[in-house]
């Protein structure tokens, strides 16, 4: 499978790309440098380049969106307005999104808004809400969305995890293992049209 990654070099984008080349699919890692990645190809653009996406996806089978939004002050509209136009625009390459555990679902509210909920990343889980929405009216266009458990950070391969649907099925998950997630369900496309979530 040919697989484009962007955001190839970050925390969750760069366990993507070595998961899936060590499965043996044809990587090419997007980032905004365009820095090299061992074993894969390289190429340079931003989420909010909609020829070069069109271009990507025209010559992957996946292209795979692993960008979060600013967390530098930066405007969320352009990372929502650059997700909408994704949505919007029909290519043969199926569209999977890592996402946000802000957005998911617990005792019918959103965990954004459930107490105790860090301030720092409300911000960034309002814009994976919006994002979420764009998906879900979108026509025509193959996409999935995986959110990760609320604590996602670098650790142990166990190559195990649990599934859920909207709502977080367990307080953590590696990166290693949120990234066998990611690439079970490219191999084996159970998830269509939807979001789901995973955790340790």
């Amino acid at each position: 499978m040919k697989i484009a990654v962007y955001g190839a070099t970050g925390m969750v984008g760069s366990q993507i790309v070595a998961e899936a080349l060590g499965r043996g699919h044809e990587v090419t890692a997007v980032s905004r440098t365009g820095r090299p990645v061992e074993g894969a190809s390289s190429a340079t653009a931003t989420l909010g380049d909609l020829a070069a996406y069109r271009s990507l996806a025209a010559a992957h089978d996946v292209v795979v969106l692993s960008v979060p939004p600013s967390r530098d002050g930066g405007d969320p509209q352009d990372f929502i307005g650059a997700h909408e136009a994704i949505s919007e625009t029909l290519v043969p390459a199926r569209v999977f999104i890592v996402g946000g555990a802000g957005s998911t679902v617990v005792d019918g509210g959103l965990l954004v808004d459930q107490p105790g909920f860090p301030p720092e990343y409300e911000a960034e889980s309002r814009a994976m809400i919006a994002v979420m929405e764009n998906y879900n009216s979108a026509s025509g266009l193959d996409w999935t969305m995986l959110a990760p458990a609320p604590i996602i950070a670098p650790g142990e391969r166990t190559g195990t995890y649990e599934l859920g649907a909207d709502s977080p099925v367990g307080d953590a998950i590696s990166t290693q293992d949120f990234a066998v997630a990611v690439l079970d369900e490219l191999e084996e496309p159970k998830h269509r049209h939807r979001r789901f979530t995973v955790a340790n």
